[in-house]
């Protein structure tokens, strides 16, 4: 088969398309025929060498797909409702920029009705990283404040349209005038442009001095500090990503004052089981809104799969609003 593989670390262009062995399903995992493959930030830090590949994982980058179901655990697929011929989206710990992927069943969740499958291979790691994060272990309610740092990334047009549908009010942060009012367009009720504003004198300001409820931090480093004096009392604070540094200082006596939560995560190390439990919250909760509509995949750009290196080098310009997306077509 076809696939995307990282010649050496390095810069986008170590990026090739190769040939590789068909992959073949284990127990419990389906054989997917890809049409789609999304494009995530852990899949630059994997190129550049910065994200090992768990053990047992594709080499091959990637980490969610979407396509027609074409073998695999019968068994499996019956107790989760699928069956060979059906469209999917998974996410995978590795081995989704290939024509073919297998899949953990339980990790795979229905095309939502009115979706193409480039619209739905966008969907899985940001969806499974911002519901287990934000609802999950910052515990997010309707009523409740949410700051999203990088509101036009692919986990911030997520999240913002995930809380907003689930009855939460968002404050986000964006780099340019142009991506405050993407945010704004998005269901965002504020938007801060961190390069003009103090986004924590802002918060202050859109919250009457009272903080929000929960942060949602891709920086970390400095920032921490910074977020921590935009958090209310009994705020969380969850960081999924360190582009700043994974070092920072901060005042602990705050924390232990205002009773705040620091924590994080990352998704692609955590079992077969972990994650089906993050897919079974998501068909029930947020599947319905993504086919009624309420809330949209967004989709700066596709690009075919031999030009893989180019959506790389999107990425890390941080140009794009939404997300990117490799097509096998």
């Amino acid at each position: 088969m076809k696939a995307v593989e990282i010649s050496a670390y390095g810069a986008p262009e170590v990026l090739r398309m190769a040939e590789r062995p068909m992959p073949v399903p284990a127990v419990g995992e389906v054989l997917i025929r890809v049409s789609a493959s999304g494009v995530n930030r852990p899949d630059v830090l994997q190129r550049t060498g910065n994200y090992p590949v768990p053990p047992g994982a594709s080499d091959i980058p990637g980490l969610e797909v979407a396509g027609v179901i074409e073998s695999g655990d019968e068994a499996a697929m019956a107790s989760a409702g699928f069956k060979v011929g059906d469209r999917v989206c998974a996410l995978v710990a590795g081995g989704g920029y290939a024509a073919y992927c297998v899949a953990p069943v339980e990790q795979c969740l229905p095309v939502p009705e009115g979706l193409d499958d480039t619209a739905a291979a966008s969907l899985p790691e940001t969806f499974f990283t911002v519901w287990s994060n934000v609802f999950d272990r910052a515990r997010l309610q309707a009523g409740e404040t949410l700051l999203v740092q990088g509101g036009t990334s692919g986990i911030g047009v997520t999240v913002i349209q995930i809380a907003k549908a689930l009855g939460a009010r968002v404050i986000t942060t964006a780099g340019s005038d142009e991506k405050c009012a993407a945010c704004l367009v998005l269901g965002a009720d504020h938007a801060i442009n961190y390069k003009t504003q103090d986004f924590v004198r802002a918060v202050a300001d859109l919250t009457d001095g009272q903080g929000v409820n929960v942060v949602l931090d891709m920086v970390a480093g400095a920032y921490v500090a910074r977020e921590l004096d935009c958090l209310a009392e009994d705020g969380r604070l969850v960081i999924i990503a360190v582009q700043g540094g994974v070092k920072a200082e901060i005042n602990a006596g705050m924390v232990l004052r205002r009773r705040l939560t620091i924590t994080g995560s990352t998704l692609r190390p955590r079992p077969v089981a972990f994650k089906a439990a993050i897919a079974r919250s998501l068909r029930e909760r947020v599947w319905p809104l993504l086919s009624s509509g309420a809330i949209k995949p967004v989709i700066h750009q596709v690009f075919p799969a031999e030009q893989a290196a180019a959506a790389h080098e999107l990425m890390e310009s941080n140009r794009h609003i939404g997300k990117l997306v490799l097509s096998w077509s």
